[in-house]
């Protein structure tokens, strides 16, 4: 446990967890909790947790200690609000996660705040979920909007979120072959097992694809069955967000083009099942594993094999098909990458040590085990792992992506430290690199595979305790070795030259890492995609209809795509981009120039009046300095001499590209929610 003593402690503590700085004084000087310590509780523990720490001044990344006078008193008034159910729903706190520290002989009370469960989220205020329930974004706490929340309602209450009953579907909804090639499965896993003997009907009552609700009487065909064995239209209008891609690509880089593509196209059923066996071909396909022998046999079943089948198998059965993005598998001769909608339902460091599991679609997790494929409760990740490291390849990158909430898995099939990766660091660093040890060596090589790392992942890699760790990342820095931006949990290191992302990377070239790609299941519908993916290259000959592109209704656009508001979802940001008012619903768009009536109305406006409608607009979104400056009818260069540059120097917002400061297409999100700010229309 962290033990805070010094200044220097407080410093290498915003290296690794979450932190937030709050002076405490009160209005007469002598204490209080402050208000929007409120709003930092609910955004902490509705994302990883964090550390706040009272008394203590922070500006523009530095600290200075300002003491409490009575931080007895301030823990205890700490304690009753956190039991007051009408100011917040749940305490998460116990005795020993309130502590005083002393630094330099001030007193700082230091409150670490634990991630809620998924039985305690939402975690909000007031006695309202809606519109009071916040999430940690970055070093920010944001707003979460309705959608999001009652996610976090159905994750608390559903512990299936496939048993939900469909209404109004039936067994016309099925695919017949799909059925009948999974009872085949079953025959040749399980021969005499009882459900063979049953007709379709009650077949798929077995294997809870139908059900009937005890108390309510309902009965009907459950999620789970639909997309276990459902025909593409009925699929599409039993779970309008459901998108499953495969993708596989020539080289092992993030470009989008592929040269195989497996998308509902209505060439086949779209179901699960079907997807799950012909995309598991697709990957081990020239597989190059060298192949075992037991008893004199060859074993085709290797360790790689199996990881690869869990990581498919585990993709599906975590997915939140609620979710903004599609469930996506992307094949490149480096590596093999998987993305589901929706977050993990553990914390990661349990997730990959094993041994608990909490599975988001139980039923079907329990379908694809009735056929011996996937893993039982919680070994499913220690044998991705495990598999990989037989082949003594780079530790999997298992990892969460907050907004849109997604869970990404990278496989590469890379040494940890691979001969051309180190000649180009020798050639770049020369004599400095020559003179590093082994995990400074072991940094460089994974910043420079990788492109951006972070704190959290090195510590898979390199098996350093985190405090050297944070230690050899800041020599480093300063030997100009690699380069850092953010802070806190946000922190990211490259190599020098690498850049972050710019607005051209954002609105037309794909991601770094190649698994957020071109297609997302918006339920804002679908367009075409680009001529460049429509059809493979001549190269290759013409593709069966199982391989056909994705018929016009779903579309690829650069990296991201429309939200059902008409923002842009990009991959490389953590929050959608308003860049074309002529794209945005009616509704919202009114809501944007209701916001802006004040300046649109007169010519001229106090500052801290156009200060207000700014941050109005840009709350839990960015919005580009055009768009901003045709919502307030003011110059654009005007606006960002007057207002944008001074509020980003001042932190009250934050640019979508900090390395492109005055690009014409850079954009701004509100960086804090101070009370009383003035809600944005769809929060």
């Amino acid at each position: 446990m962290f033990d805070l003593r010094t200044l220097d402690d407080l410093g290498r503590l915003a290296e690794t967890i979450d932190l937030e700085c709050k002076l405490a004084q009160g209005q007469d000087g002598k204490g209080e909790i402050p208000k929007d310590f409120w709003l930092t509780y609910s955004a902490m523990a509705n994302a990883h947790g964090g550390v706040v720490l009272l008394g203590v001044r922070e500006k523009n990344g530095q600290f200075s200690i300002a003491g409490l006078e009575n931080a007895t008193k301030l823990r205890g008034d700490l304690f009753n609000t956190l039991n007051n159910r009408a100011k917040v729903s749940a305490n998460l706190l116990t005795d020993s996660d309130v502590e005083e520290a002393q630094v330099d002989g001030k007193s700082v009370l230091v409150v670490r705040i634990p991630a809620a469960t998924r039985k305690q989220r939402p975690v909000f205020l007031h006695g309202q979920p809606l519109g009071n329930t916040w999430r940690r974004l970055n070093d920010g706490d944001r707003q979460c909007d309705d959608e999001t929340v009652k996610r976090m309602l159905a994750e608390q209450v559903e512990d299936e979120r496939d048993a939900r009953i469909l209404t109004g579907f039936g067994m016309d909804d099925i695919d017949p072959d799909s059925l009948r090639i999974f009872r085949q499965m079953l025959r040749d896993e399980k021969p005499g097992h009882p459900y063979l003997e049953q007709d379709d009907f009650e077949f798929l009552k077995s294997l809870r694809g139908w059900r009937r609700d005890r108390h309510s009487g309902e009965a009907g065909l459950t999620l789970a069955g639909l997309l276990m064995f459902g025909r593409w239209a009925s699929i599409q209008e039993g779970a309008p967000h459901y998108f499953v891609d495969y993708q596989e690509r020539p080289e092992a880089k993030a470009e989008l083009r592929w040269v195989d593509r497996l998308a509902p196209d209505g060439a086949w059923s779209g179901n699960l099942f079907d997807f799950y066996r012909r995309v598991y071909r697709k990957l081990v396909t020239d597989l190059k594993v060298p192949f075992a022998l037991k008893d004199g046999l060859r074993q085709e079943d290797t360790p790689v094999h199996v990881a690869l089948r869990e990581a498919l198998v585990n993709t599906l059965v975590h997915a939140d098909y609620t979710g903004r993005v599609s469930v996506l598998v992307v094949k490149r001769p480096d590596m093999f990458g998987f993305r589901n909608p929706g977050g993990l339902r553990l914390p990661i460091e349990q997730v990959v040590r094993g041994g608990e599991s909490d599975c988001r679609n139980r039923i079907l997790h329990q379908m694809f085990l009735m056929i011996g494929l996937g893993e039982r409760a919680g070994s499913g990740i220690p044998k991705i792992y495990s598999g990989w490291r037989s082949q003594h390849w780079r530790p999997p990158a298992l990892r969460q992506k907050d907004e849109p909430e997604q869970t990404l898995l990278e496989l590469r099939m890379l040494d940890l430290l691979p001969e051309h990766v180190m000649r180009d660091l020798k050639v770049r660093f020369g004599r400095a690199f020559n003179a590093l040890d082994h995990t400074a060596r072991l940094i460089l090589a994974t910043a420079a595979i990788e492109r951006v790392v972070s704190h959290t992942r090195l510590q898979e890699i390199c098996n350093a305790h985190p405090h050297d760790l944070s230690q050899m990342l800041a020599r480093l820095v300063r030997d100009e070795m690699l380069e850092s931006d953010g802070k806190s949990r946000g922190t990211v290191y490259f190599l020098p030259g690498e850049t972050l992302p710019t607005p051209e990377q954002v609105f037309d070239e794909p991601s770094f890492l190649g698994l957020e790609p071109a297609l997302h299941a918006h339920a804002s519908g679908r367009s075409e995609l680009s001529s460049e993916h429509s059809a493979p290259s001549s190269e290759h000959s013409a593709p069966s209809s199982e391989h056909s592109a994705p018929s016009s209704e779903r579309s690829g656009m650069g990296n991201g795509e429309r939200d059902s508001l008409g923002r842009w979802i990009s991959a490389l940001l953590n929050a959608p981009i308003i860049d074309d008012l002529s794209r945005l619903s009616p509704a919202f768009l009114a809501q944007l120039y209701a916001l802006a009536d004040e300046p649109r109305r007169k010519e001229r406006l106090e500052p801290e009046k156009m200060e207000e409608v700014i941050l109005a607009i840009c709350k839990a979104q960015f919005v580009t300095r055009s768009v901003l400056a045709t919502l307030v009818q003011r110059d654009p260069d005007g606006l960002r001499q007057r207002h944008l540059s001074r509020m980003v120097k001042d932190g009250l917002l934050e640019p979508a590209f900090p390395s492109k400061p005055t690009h014409e297409r850079q954009a701004y999100r509100t960086a804090n929610n101070p009370p009383g700010q003035r809600a944005s229309p769809h929060d």
